[in-house]
């Protein structure tokens, strides 16, 4: 949301994707109030609801993105799904719906929006997925469960393979990892609670970061794995103070992300 924002600032059209069109408890706002929120910040905003694992879903969210707005400049690859257990307990169902829609969502969308953004000045996919030397270190896979390792890195090597594929077209395609948690619900509802929450940084820092990648010039930025205070560092800003969720945790008290 905090990537919609940032975008929306800038009087960019957005469209907010996504299942959640009613209010969960656990999940905070719809696609609904994203939009709104992205209206209010200054965007052109529409909210399409999308099953990422249906491809009829996903080529009429694209269809009515461009009736709407004439194009598509960038895409965000920011859903995902997460279940941290070792593969002997992780049951099937899970393991198929972390590659459903972190892998094959994450390719579907890509696929289908390559047409337009090929028509783009500067068309850019970013994807939130992490480092691409993570696979080299099995370290991660024990850590969150090869099932989830396996799912977010099958996005990872998508970077890789589309940047080679779409750089004759002057499509930037790069990956976006933070360098700590950051609090969403993920955080607060599956790995650590208020505690954790606390040493996290607020998803400003990848609203921020992703700005910067998605507005340089696709031709010569892509194929990279960027983390998020490194694409900051590059525009300056080093003094990320403003960015942690208590301003009474010291930056070395902040807990770091997996894969990195």
């Amino acid at each position: 949301m905090a990537i919609a924002m940032k975008a929306a600032q800038d009087g960019a059209n957005v469209v907010i994707a996504a299942k959640t069109i009613e209010a969960h408890p656990k999940l905070e706002g719809t696609i609904y109030t994203a939009a709104v929120a992205c209206q209010e910040a200054g965007g052109n905003a529409i909210a399409l609801q999308l099953n990422l694992q249906d491809e009829e879903s996903v080529a009429k969210a694209v269809a009515d993105t461009v009736e709407k707005f004439g194009g598509i400049d960038i895409l965000i690859n920011s859903a995902s799904a997460i279940h941290l257990q070792d593969s002997e307990s992780v049951s099937m169902k899970r393991f198929d719906l972390m590659h459903s829609i972190n892998s094959r969502g994450t390719f579907m969308m890509s696929k289908y929006c390559i047409p337009h953004l090929k028509k783009s000045d500067n068309g850019h996919i970013l994807t939130l997925s992490p480092p691409i030397d993570a696979l080299q270190q099995p370290f991660w896979f024990k850590q969150s469960g090869t099932a989830y390792a396996s799912a977010k890195l099958a996005m990872s090597m998508q970077v890789v393979g589309l940047s080679a594929e779409l750089q004759e077209h002057g499509i930037g395609v790069n990956a976006l990892w933070p360098r700590t948690t950051i609090a969403t619900a993920a955080i607060k509802n599956i790995l650590g609670g208020e505690e954790m929450m606390d040493k996290s940084r607020t998803p400003d820092i990848m609203g921020d970061a992703a700005h910067s990648i998605i507005t340089s010039d696709g031709k010569r930025n892509s194929g990279n794995f960027w983390i998020d205070d490194v694409v900051l560092a590059g525009t300056g800003v080093t003094d990320l103070s403003k960015y942690r969720v208590n301003p009474n945790v010291a930056e070395h008290e902040l807990v770091p992300d997996f894969f990195v």
